[in-house]
This record gives structure tokens, C-alpha cells and sequence, in this order.
């Protein structure tokens, strides 16, 4: 069996097409950063994916990033700390990556 080819992605990782993303796709970004993706990402990752679906945008900051999970998901999983544990760097732009998303609008 041959593999899928990879979208097209920009000279920053993010793919141009959001709807070209298939969960392959996440695990291969995710490798390049030597992420090994569980349960907890996967949870960010699709929460990420319907947030885009619903709001047709990105969380544009790291700050309404980790609100919107807090709001999803409670105090323990919307909290800095817990999403720079999953998503390191910045986990915003990080995990937006991964999902197959367009980079936000306010990380660096």
C-alpha cells in the first residue's frame, strides 16, 4: 500500500490547505517537534480543529488559546502549564501546527 502524499505545507510547517489534514499528517508534524502524540493532544488537537470549524480562525493568541480550553475542559487542562507540557514552545502556535491549522494571528 502506497502512502498518501503530504499537503502542501508553508516554509513555517502550517498546511495551506486546513482541510487537507488527516490525523497521518498530525503524527508526521508532531515527530519533526519528537512529539509522540496520546490521548491529551489528541483531545487539544480536535478541540482545535472544531474551534477552527466554528470560529473560522485560529485561537490568535497563546492567552484566548489556553481560555478557550479552560472553558472547554476545566481549570486542569486550560491552564499555561499543562498546554506548554503537550505543546512545547508555544503551545498555541504548536499545536495549531499540528492540526493542520493556520498559524495564529498574534504568536511570534
Amino acid at each position: 500500500m502506497t502512502k498518501p502524499t503530504q499537503p502542501i505545507r508553508n516554509n513555517e510547517g502550517f498546511l495551506e490547505d486546513a482541510d487537507a489534514w488527516r490525523p497521518d499528517v498530525a503524527l508526521e508534524i508532531a515527530a519533526e517537534d519528537s512529539l509522540t502524540l496520546d490521548e491529551n493532544h489528541w483531545e487539544i488537537i480536535y478541540f482545535l480543529r472544531d474551534f477552527y470549524e466554528e470560529h473560522e480562525m485560529s485561537p490568535p493568541s497563546n492567552r484566548l488559546f489556553v481560555k478557550a480550553v479552560k472553558e472547554a475542559f476545566g481549570e486542569e487542562k486550560g491552564n499555561s502549564i499543562y498546554l506548554m507540557q503537550l505543546f512545547p514552545g508555544t503551545p498555541a502556535k504548536t499545536a495549531c501546527r499540528i492540526a493542520g491549522l493556520p498559524r495564529p494571528t498574534n504568536c511570534l
